[in-house]
């Protein structure tokens, strides 16, 4: 491993973590709410670790390779939440370490899960940041520091594959970093006309940014105890349903769209699977609930259509009480933690495009059983899927479901009923938010814990980064210097 580009690349991040902090800075000096400072301390400590770092890692060899990459996500995520939560500590809004950490790191990795009880009257600068943090990790906090480097190695393309949602990444453009620049302009350009949307429905200004960095990041963070149900607005619900389900899918088929015209979004396979797998949701739940919870059929789908949206793409908004649904409904939404958006997108979990081959591995397999001596091949937009991506998707989801239950026997420990436990863990590592029992829109994680806390906080990370970084840690091999 080239240990010192590894370290150089941890201090740019660092840095680059303490410039966008700039932005709540600003907005807790026009609100004058006493947490200006908090951003100052912690944006000179981030500054002066990350230029430290940088200037004294000084390799011979720049190069970086797949090993150095999944380094460098895998510690650079964990720094950026454990520096992150330094204003919630400094303004005393969490006084606690660990449960900085887990609203950090359900922030950044775009989760929405919260141990704050009462979020209303809190600074508006700590809130504006606690809501960024989502816009930050939705594209991806290293993708969003190669988007304002001015110049960025070409070996960086091992950067963006650690740390990219789904298989197979791929450069839109020839450069890296006019990749980034060219996805952080897509995704400032859909969070603008999100917040000017919201601001004609009436919704405050500062309100229509953070609930816009929450739906465009499917992160869902909210500044109102009801989320958006505190609204009760019909027009803002639809905007925001519309702007969760078009971030949960691949964000390089808006780029194939421009160049080529918006049929090419609907001839996607996955993009194809994401959108009746939310149309199938939707319609078993909304028939379900206008039998048994609501009056009328339109309240049934107003309310289903919001809250299938929020839980497919992992954002975590609520309108309503949705544990109190029946148990059929609720099912289908926990069925929903696991399937996630798609890859490319800034939403969670297992991801559509992975559910897809999966499919078409269980049916070659049912064939080859019938025809034994017949050559099957699993195609994917009209090409043949490689062996490697095959076996990667299988590998994938056995440690998906492996690293589950592995946290669901830990935070068992602590006693919490059986949908709690489960949903606790689905919810965190699928990158969702809010899940069911305690952990339900009507509750927190605030009284899990601190072991549970911080389980959970890494299951974000890992669902997040998608397991591979964290789990290489652990392999001996990893950390064998490479000769340079």
């Amino acid at each position: 491993m080239n240990f010192l580009i590894v370290l150089k690349s941890l201090g740019i991040l660092l840095a680059c973590e303490s410039l966008a902090m700039i932005p709540s800075f600003i907005v807790s000096i026009l609100y004058g709410d006493g947490d200006a400072l908090s951003f100052v301390y912690t944006m000179l400590i981030l500054f002066i670790v990350g230029i430290g770092v940088a200037v004294f890692a000084r390799p011979k060899n720049k190069n970086i390779y797949p090993r150095d990459g999944f380094a460098i996500v895998a510690l650079g995520w964990i720094l950026v939440s454990f520096f992150g939560s330094l204003p919630f500590i400094f303004s005393g809004v969490i006084p606690s370490l660990v449960d900085a950490f887990f609203e950090t790191s359900s922030g950044f990795t775009t989760t929405g899960a919260t141990i704050m009880t009462n979020v209303e009257g809190l600074p508006h600068g700590v809130m504006f940041w606690r809501s960024f943090t989502h816009w930050i990790g939705g594209m991806g906090v290293l993708l969003f520091a190669l988007a304002i480097l001015p110049s960025v190695h070409a070996d960086t393309l091992q950067i963006m594959k650690a740390e990219s949602p789904g298989p197979n990444p791929e450069k839109i453009v020839p450069k890296i970093g006019k990749t980034a620049k060219l996805l952080y302009t897509i995704y400032i350009a859909i969070t603008s006309i999100e917040i000017i949307l919201l601001c004609i429905g009436k919704m405050p200004v500062y309100d229509a940014f953070v609930h816009a960095f929450g739906s465009v990041g499917t992160g869902g963070f909210s500044i109102k105890n009801k989320s958006i149900g505190a609204y009760n607005s019909v027009y803002i619900e639809i905007v925001i349903t519309v702007f969760m389900v078009a971030c949960g899918a691949n964000f390089a088929l808006y780029y194939q769209a421009i160049k080529g015209g918006i049929k090419n979004i609907f001839k996607d396979e996955e993009f194809r699977l994401y959108i009746s797998v939310i149309l199938s949701a939707i319609l078993l739940i909304t028939l379900n609930l206008n039998w048994n919870v609501y009056k009328s059929i339109w309240e049934s789908l107003r309310h289903a259509s919001f809250q299938v949206a929020s839980i497919i793409t992992t954002t975590g908004y609520f309108t309503v009480n949705f544990d109190k649904w029946t148990v059929f409904s609720k099912m289908i939404l926990l069925l929903l933690m696991f399937i996630g958006g798609c890859a490319g997108s800034t939403a969670g979990a297992i991801k559509n495009v992975r559910i897809l081959l999966l499919f078409k591995l269980v049916k070659k397999a049912l064939l080859k059983i019938i025809h034994p001596r017949a050559v099957y091949t699993i195609k994917f937009n009209g090409k043949a899927v490689d062996e490697n991506t095959l076996s990667e998707v299988l590998v994938y989801f056995f440690m998906y479901v492996t690293t589950f239950v592995i946290a669901v026997l830990i935070v068992s420990i602590e006693g919490k009923d059986f949908i709690t436990t489960i949903s606790s863990v689905a919810t965190t590592l699928g990158n969702v938010g809010p899940g069911l029992g305690v952990v339900g829109p009507a509750g927190n994680f605030s009284s899990l814990t601190d072991i549970s806390k911080v389980v959970l906080s890494f299951c974000m990370i890992l669902g997040r980064i998608e397991i591979y970084p964290i789990l290489l840690f652990f392999l001996p091999s990893f950390w064998k210097r490479i000769s340079i």
